[in-house]
């Protein structure tokens, strides 16, 4: 069966020094696409850093959809021939901006989605965005995008499962807890990306980011979950990093887990 290689870039974000982030992506891409890539997935805010001091400081950082990082997402799509998706601050018509990730394939913008489900002071500088997750049809199958804490909600990958998606990509910024997992676990944002890829039998990629920014420290925990929620590259340990997997998207649609079972159809919501 043909598969779909999805690369994830993983590397350090500051919103101090915007030219060396922007630097850092530039590389951390090229270095993705020597393993040529049909989708390539960059973090959240990942040109803008994330540790805002207020809204106005993320109003000053904010750009529209046509700004700077789309572009270069366009300008990535085209080169290297894959589909990027990326986060970014959004400008809105507000007095805050959006927290958003853009999907563009052939330099084309496919959607743009806005995080939905805020985490910790977000609440404090973003405005939530009110619409679901989008699936979107690309050359390589059906793809959803959510931006990190929405990752953490089973009813959004299970939402975005059923309505056909393949491949589920959540560029990330996962804060380091000030109490590290015990000795040989994993992260729990790690655990429930295998968990919630499992139990939909949905692909899901994660694209974490690294580098302390303002005294937050970061899990840099990338992975790529396959259909049964085994990681096929990652978890990341922390440094900046490519991963890279070739994936049979058409396993998503299979969503039997037995000869008698079907993790679809045995649902009984009407109990839940």
């Amino acid at each position: 069966m043909p598969t779909t290689r999805v690369a994830v870039c993983q590397y350090a974000i500051d919103i101090d020094d915007p030219a060396g982030t922007l630097k850092r992506l530039r590389a951390s891409v090229a270095e993705a696409a020597e393993a040529e890539p049909q989708v390539i997935v960059l973090p959240e805010l990942c040109t803008s850093g994330y540790v805002f001091h207020d809204i106005a400081e993320a109003q000053s950082r904010a750009e529209p959809v046509d700004g700077p990082t789309v572009q270069l997402f366009r300008e990535l799509s085209f080169k290297h021939h894959a589909i990027v998706v990326g986060g970014f601050c959004e400008r809105s018509d507000g007095d805050r901006p959006f927290n958003s990730a853009a999907v563009v394939e052939n330099g084309e913008v496919l959607v743009v989605y806005r995080k939905t489900h805020l985490w910790g002071t977000e609440k404090l500088i973003f405005t939530a965005g009110d619409e679901p997750a989008p699936v979107v049809n690309t050359s390589v199958g059906k793809i959803a995008v959510m931006i990190c804490y929405d990752a953490e909600f089973p009813e959004m990958v299970g939402s975005v499962a059923r309505r056909g998606a393949q491949l589920v990509l959540a560029p990330s910024n996962w804060p380091a807890l000030k109490l590290p997992p015990p000795p040989g676990e994993r992260a729990p944002e790690v655990v429930k990306a295998q968990a919630f890829a499992a139990v939909n039998r949905v692909f899901t990629v994660v694209a974490d980011r690294i580098g302390s920014e303002r005294g937050v420290d970061w899990i840099g925990g990338s992975v790529i979950c396959n259909v049964w929620g085994y990681p096929m590259a990652g978890p990341a340990n922390g440094d900046a990093l490519v991963l890279w997997a070739d994936l049979d998207l058409n396993q998503a649609f299979t969503k039997a887990v037995g000869v008698q079972n079907n993790s679809f159809e045995d649902r009984r919501p009407e109990l839940y």
